[in-house]
């Protein structure tokens, strides 16, 4: 039996503001768009690996407080995030800095062997990057 990734969701706060920060700043690009009363689900790929898509959305299946409660978390950074690899941690360091991403630690050695640094997409995601 053979696995593998496919498909992993990011919960954001906006959408619009999203698709520009994985579009814009980080170069993925979007596949797909799909609105749903009042709510998106845009996918988003990576060019190097065009099999594996992050969806972003907005949906969440509650209450006006159950939205709320769920945009508090994502803006803390509890609800997960994503971890990309490239081949050039600065130069994407630098990319994500001129784009006004929010940096959460700036690209380092770290003891378990490996150099990476981590932003905070405009939802309060945290993205970490790590050097091939």
């Amino acid at each position: 039996m053979s696995l593998s990734i496919s498909k992993c969701f990011l919960q954001v706060t906006d959408v619009d503001a999203a698709v520009a920060f994985y579009r814009d700043a980080l170069g993925l690009e979007v596949q797909l768009d799909v609105p749903n009363d009042g709510f998106r689900w845009v996918t988003v790929v990576p060019p190097a690996q065009p099999g594996v898509a992050v969806i972003l959305t907005n949906y969440v299946d509650g209450s006006d407080t159950d939205r709320s409660n769920v945009a508090g978390l994502v803006a803390k950074g509890a609800l997960g995030g994503v971890h990309f690899r490239t081949d050039d941690l600065e130069a994407t360091f630098a990319r994500l800095v001129e784009h006004g991403a929010e940096v959460v630690d700036e690209p380092a050695d770290r003891p378990w062997g490996v150099r990476d640094g981590s932003v905070r997409d405009p939802s309060g995601n945290l993205i970490r990057i790590d050097q091939a």
